[in-house]
């Protein structure tokens, strides 16, 4: 298990390693295309060392490649905040996002998909205004700079749901535990928007939605929620995301992924199908 920065370095390391070999190019040739000696290579493509965004340009270029969506996400990995001329919107709130939430943020803007399963609050993706500032007013109260930071946070979580709307847009995946719908947050009202909000959602052809009620019982995700993150050039990218009160955890083996992966489609199946779960909110809309 390891922090975000490490797991981008490791996963932009190995997938240059991947284009390099593709590219028909040992180290010490690539080396010396981009005017390096090999052991700087060498040492980008383990994760031993960090890489500046516009070396990442220098050996893409170097390896011939032209696939915009690739590049875009390696950027993303080697931490730059400004791909193909864009930007990154969260830039502007450095000063109250940890880099942890930062780095969700910046792979959360690159997926195409994204699974998740959420045993205690609406996904940020789907939250209402009102329902993200209870949360976030729950998170961040006690602090002197409280109201302000809370505005600010608020913010960064209704500008994440573009992604929804993008072009393409990230296909998203979510098992809400009954828990989520039952937990009265912001009060009556606020959590009726919020049951609306989830109804519209689950109606859009980018969402599944399923509930996993009660009834199921005990089952495999009892121990807490998780992300799993795809991305659209390459399965080698994608991790899974462990979010804790102070920090988050990514995992990004082989095995990690395979076992979240597959507890996510047994999840799957225990939940209530898309149709059924949109029938089961309403239910709980409607004081059933």
């Amino acid at each position: 298990m390891q922090n975000g920065p490490a797991v981008r370095r490791r996963k932009l390391g190995a997938e240059l390693r991947t284009l390099r070999t593709e590219a028909g190019l040992t180290s010490g040739e690539a080396a010396r295309l981009v005017g390096w000696h090999q052991s700087k290579v060498s040492r980008i493509e383990t994760g031993a060392s960090g890489v500046k965004s516009a070396d990442v340009r220098l050996l893409l270029d170097a390896y011939g490649v032209t696939d915009g969506e690739l590049r875009d996400l390696l950027m993303v990995l080697a931490g730059s905040d400004d791909v193909a001329g864009r930007h990154h919107w969260w830039h502007a709130y450095r000063g109250v996002l940890p880099h942890t939430y930062r780095d969700f943020i910046s792979l959360e803007s690159q997926a195409s998909g994204m699974r998740t399963l959420e045993t205690s609050v609406v996904p940020g993706l789907l939250q209402t205004p009102e329902y993200a500032r209870a949360v976030t007013r729950a998170a961040v109260n006690g602090r002197d700079d409280a109201e302000e930071r809370l505005a600010a946070l608020v913010e960064v979580r209704l500008a994440r749901q573009d992604v929804l709307r993008s072009d393409p847009p990230l296909e998203l995946t979510a098992v809400l535990d009954e828990a989520v719908l039952r937990r009265e947050v912001g009060g009556p009202d606020v959590m009726a928007r919020q049951l609306e909000r989830l109804m519209d959602a689950a109606r859009l052809p980018q969402v599944r939605l399923q509930v996993l009620p009660f009834a199921a019982g005990a089952h495999i995700g009892i121990t807490g929620p998780f992300v799993i993150f795809s991305f659209p050039s390459t399965s080698d990218l994608d991790v899974v995301v462990l979010d804790h009160l102070t920090s988050s955890l990514y995992l990004e083996r082989k095995e990690d992924l395979q076992a979240y992966s597959e507890a996510f489609n047994n999840l799957q199946i225990h939940a209530l199908s898309p149709e059924d779960s949109l029938e089961y909110i309403a239910g709980i809309g409607d004081g059933a």
